[in-house]
């Protein structure tokens, strides 16, 4: 029987640097307010303390969502703005100087991901942006700085993304010879995609998932999310069939039924996420790969609290278990692990320990 690759010391030593991690959402990505993306937004929504108290609060790394919208010429995808690269400089300065180690994540909204998938135009500017975009951070340490292909695809074609996806990473590292790049799976990084992406020919990757099954429960009411999730406020967590039996006199959408009839026949709790991660172990192992769970957690406005720090509590804890490093989602805002209190954010102590920090 063939022995089974090993990971290459150099990822070994680094995926080391992304144990304990946040996400740093609505700051240079995800900005629908009317200030829209400016200096004046940049200032003030992220600053120098709260990436002080990121560090303080015991996360050991940042994911920088970062949208291309604002970035990406369609017509000159090799010319990056200067001004605005200067503000992205900036800021992964400052989370270096905290001694946090950066993923850039490109993070556009879902109409730029479905051109890629549609145009192949969209696909070249795509790969010519991210050869610039690429060459422009490489200045930075190879160490603490990772460079992450693409948000959540959302493809629906894990073939075509997957053909996306190994342009992209050779652009990347024809830029950044000794960065490594963070690849996923199509169908917005869920779990199980993992067994349906083509790992690029470069053995200094990671390869990343999502975690937010099932959503019935972490996107209870959120708006952005299917339509019946409306229909799902105040879902408890662990699946608990009596509370669901007696929930579902109160649902008549069809498509919220099915979803939360799902929910309670699966049975979701700690022993179903120890054998899903368990099992997207296997295939990294398989394959000499490290793995990464750069999103994970709960849309707090809805949820049952005590439900909402379980859920962290069991999946973060799965996570470690099973040495996979995370990034919880997110900082501040609806899924959030501070608090703002006088117009001044404060850690949630409750979340912070449900995180084991």
């Amino acid at each position: 029987m063939p022995s089974q690759p090993a990971i290459l010391p150099l990822v070994a030593a680094r995926v080391a640097h992304l144990r304990h991690g946040i996400n740093l959402s609505h700051w240079f990505s995800q900005v629908y307010h009317a200030i829209g993306y400016t200096q004046k937004h940049f200032d003030a929504y992220i600053t120098s303390d709260d990436i002080a108290l990121i560090k303080a609060m015991g996360f050991d790394h940042v994911r920088f969502p970062i949208a291309a919208e604002p970035i990406l010429n369609p017509a000159h995808p090799g010319q990056l703005p200067a001004d605005y690269m200067a503000l992205l400089d900036r800021a992964v300065q400052t989370m270096l100087d905290q001694d946090l180690a950066v993923i850039i994540d490109i993070h556009p909204g879902p109409a730029f991901k479905q051109q890629l998938g549609a145009s192949d135009a969209c696909v070249e500017a795509f790969v010519s942006f991210w050869s610039a975009f690429a060459s422009h951070f490489s200045k930075f340490d190879a160490e603490r700085v990772f460079f992450e292909v693409l948000n959540e695809p959302e493809l629906r074609d894990p073939q075509r993304w997957n053909f996306i996806q190994l342009q992209a990473a050779k652009a990347i590292r024809q830029a950044a010879p000794t960065h490594t790049i963070i690849v996923s799976g199509d169908q917005w990084s869920q779990l199980p995609m993992l067994e349906r992406m083509e790992i690029p020919p470069d053995r200094n990757i990671i390869c990343n998932f999502h975690l937010y099954d099932p959503n019935s429960f972490t996107h209870q009411g959120a708006q952005w999310a299917e339509p019946w999730a409306m229909f799902c406020k105040g879902m408890t967590y662990p699946a608990d069939p009596a509370f669901i039996q007696e929930y579902l006199k109160t649902v008549s959408d069809p498509a919220a039924i099915e979803a939360i009839t799902e929910y309670r026949d699966l049975n979701w709790n700690l022993p179903r996420y120890e054998a899903l991660i368990g099992k997207a172990v296997a295939w990294a192992r398989e394959r000499g790969v490290a793995l990464t769970c750069n999103e994970f957690g709960v849309y707090k406005v809805f949820a049952p609290r005590a439900c909402r720090l379980q859920w962290i509590r069991d999946v973060s804890g799965a996570l470690e278990r099973n040495r996979i490093g995370w990034t919880m989602w997110d900082y501040a805002g609806d899924f959030e692990v501070v608090n703002k209190i006088d117009g001044k954010r404060v850690p949630d102590r409750e979340v912070l320990a449900a995180l084991g920090l």
